[in-house]
Protein backbone atom coordinates (compact mmCIF):
# COMPACT_ATOMS: atom_id res chain seq x y z
CA UNK A 1 0.00 0.00 0.00
CA UNK A 2 1.48 3.24 -0.90
CA UNK A 3 0.90 6.63 0.72
CA UNK A 4 0.53 9.96 -0.81
CA UNK A 5 1.26 12.86 0.70
CA UNK A 6 -1.14 15.58 0.08
CA UNK A 7 -0.04 19.08 0.43
CA UNK A 8 -2.44 20.73 2.71
CA UNK A 9 -4.70 23.63 0.80
CA UNK A 10 -3.65 27.09 1.35
CA UNK A 11 -5.25 29.50 3.34
CA UNK A 12 -7.17 32.43 1.71
CA UNK A 13 -4.61 34.76 3.11
CA UNK A 14 -1.62 32.88 1.72
CA UNK A 15 -2.68 32.83 -1.82
CA UNK A 16 -4.00 36.67 -2.25
CA UNK A 17 0.18 37.25 -1.11
CA UNK A 18 1.54 34.92 -4.18
CA UNK A 19 2.14 36.23 -7.89
CA UNK A 20 0.23 34.65 -10.01
CA UNK A 21 2.28 34.26 -13.18
CA UNK A 22 0.57 32.48 -15.48
CA UNK A 23 -2.64 35.44 -14.53
CA UNK A 24 0.67 38.07 -15.40
CA UNK A 25 1.35 36.08 -18.55
CA UNK A 26 -2.07 36.15 -20.31
CA UNK A 27 -2.07 39.90 -19.57
CA UNK A 28 1.09 40.48 -21.02
CA UNK A 29 0.01 38.37 -24.24
CA UNK A 30 -2.78 40.78 -24.68
CA UNK A 31 -1.34 44.04 -24.04
CA UNK A 32 1.68 43.43 -26.15
CA UNK A 33 -0.30 41.61 -28.80
CA UNK A 34 -2.32 45.47 -29.08
CA UNK A 35 1.17 46.93 -28.80
CA UNK A 36 2.29 45.06 -31.05
CA UNK A 37 0.05 45.28 -34.04
CA UNK A 38 0.55 49.61 -33.50
CA UNK A 39 4.36 49.31 -33.75
CA UNK A 40 4.64 46.82 -36.59
CA UNK A 41 1.95 48.34 -38.37
CA UNK A 42 3.42 51.87 -38.30
CA UNK A 43 7.09 50.33 -38.84
CA UNK A 44 5.45 48.61 -42.13
CA UNK A 45 3.76 51.91 -43.34
CA UNK A 46 7.00 54.05 -42.56
CA UNK A 47 9.40 51.02 -44.66
CA UNK A 48 6.95 50.03 -47.07
CA UNK A 49 4.46 52.89 -48.06
CA UNK A 50 5.51 56.48 -47.07
CA UNK A 51 7.97 58.28 -48.98
CA UNK A 52 9.51 56.38 -52.15
CA UNK A 53 7.80 52.60 -51.11
CA UNK A 54 10.31 49.89 -50.52
CA UNK A 55 12.47 50.61 -53.06
CA UNK A 56 14.05 53.90 -50.59
CA UNK A 57 15.20 51.20 -47.83
CA UNK A 58 18.90 50.92 -48.17
CA UNK A 59 22.23 52.05 -45.39
CA UNK A 60 21.05 55.81 -45.51
CA UNK A 61 17.62 55.59 -45.01
CA UNK A 62 18.11 53.34 -42.18
CA UNK A 63 21.20 55.09 -40.87
CA UNK A 64 18.30 58.65 -41.33
CA UNK A 65 15.77 56.98 -39.56
CA UNK A 66 18.28 55.79 -36.78
CA UNK A 67 19.97 59.18 -36.71
CA UNK A 68 16.44 60.20 -34.26
CA UNK A 69 16.43 58.62 -30.93
CA UNK A 70 12.69 58.67 -31.60
CA UNK A 71 13.19 55.77 -34.20
CA UNK A 72 15.53 53.37 -32.21
CA UNK A 73 13.23 53.30 -29.05
CA UNK A 74 10.23 52.47 -31.69
CA UNK A 75 12.17 49.69 -32.72
CA UNK A 76 13.74 48.41 -29.67
CA UNK A 77 10.30 48.44 -27.96
CA UNK A 78 9.25 46.60 -31.44
CA UNK A 79 11.68 44.14 -30.80
CA UNK A 80 11.62 43.70 -27.01
CA UNK A 81 8.18 43.22 -26.71
CA UNK A 82 7.66 40.84 -30.11
CA UNK A 83 10.92 38.56 -28.60
CA UNK A 84 9.32 38.49 -24.98
CA UNK A 85 5.57 37.86 -26.37
CA UNK A 86 7.22 34.84 -28.64
CA UNK A 87 9.00 33.34 -25.71
CA UNK A 88 5.51 33.44 -23.25
CA UNK A 89 4.22 32.05 -26.12
CA UNK A 90 6.85 29.08 -26.08
CA UNK A 91 6.96 28.62 -22.41
CA UNK A 92 3.53 27.78 -22.66
CA UNK A 93 3.46 25.02 -25.47
CA UNK A 94 6.22 24.00 -23.81
CA UNK A 95 4.26 23.88 -20.44
CA UNK A 96 1.22 22.20 -22.47
CA UNK A 97 2.62 19.82 -24.29
CA UNK A 98 6.35 18.35 -22.83
CA UNK A 99 5.24 15.73 -19.88
CA UNK A 100 8.94 15.00 -19.25
CA UNK A 101 10.15 17.46 -16.62
CA UNK A 102 13.83 17.11 -17.39
CA UNK A 103 12.63 17.87 -21.31
CA UNK A 104 10.40 20.50 -20.11
CA UNK A 105 13.49 22.59 -17.69
CA UNK A 106 15.71 21.73 -20.76
CA UNK A 107 13.69 23.52 -23.55
CA UNK A 108 12.74 26.34 -21.02
CA UNK A 109 16.13 27.20 -20.35
CA UNK A 110 16.77 27.06 -24.32
CA UNK A 111 14.12 29.63 -24.66
CA UNK A 112 15.10 31.75 -22.18
CA UNK A 113 18.61 31.42 -23.28
CA UNK A 114 17.85 32.51 -26.86
CA UNK A 115 15.47 35.25 -25.91
CA UNK A 116 17.71 37.09 -23.36
CA UNK A 117 20.23 36.52 -26.26
CA UNK A 118 18.70 37.77 -28.88
CA UNK A 119 17.42 40.82 -27.06
CA UNK A 120 21.12 41.49 -26.39
CA UNK A 121 21.94 41.53 -29.49
CA UNK A 122 19.10 43.35 -30.94
CA UNK A 123 19.45 46.18 -27.93
CA UNK A 124 23.11 46.62 -29.04
CA UNK A 125 22.65 47.10 -32.71
CA UNK A 126 19.76 49.36 -32.41
CA UNK A 127 22.23 51.80 -29.70
CA UNK A 128 25.43 51.37 -31.14
CA UNK A 129 24.74 51.28 -34.91
CA UNK A 130 27.11 54.22 -36.47
CA UNK A 131 25.33 55.84 -39.30
CA UNK A 132 28.48 57.54 -40.41
CA UNK A 133 31.49 54.99 -40.10
CA UNK A 134 35.11 56.30 -40.04
CA UNK A 135 36.92 55.07 -43.73
CA UNK A 136 33.53 54.93 -45.31
CA UNK A 137 33.03 56.04 -48.73
CA UNK A 138 31.60 59.34 -49.18
CA UNK A 139 28.97 57.63 -51.77
CA UNK A 140 27.81 55.44 -49.23
CA UNK A 141 26.94 57.68 -46.33
CA UNK A 142 23.83 58.90 -45.89
CA UNK A 143 23.49 62.71 -46.96
CA UNK A 144 23.72 64.40 -43.14
CA UNK A 145 26.99 62.84 -42.38
CA UNK A 146 30.11 65.34 -42.02
CA UNK A 147 32.29 65.22 -45.57
CA UNK A 148 35.37 62.73 -44.21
Amino acid sequence: MTTETIAPPRSADAARRTTNWEKWGWIYMRASGVLLVVLIFGHLFVNMVAGEGVKQIDFAFVAGKWASPFWRIWDTLMLWLALIHGSNGMRTIINDYVAKPAVRKTLLGAVLVACVLLIVLGTLVCWTFDPCPAGAAAADLPSFCPAQ
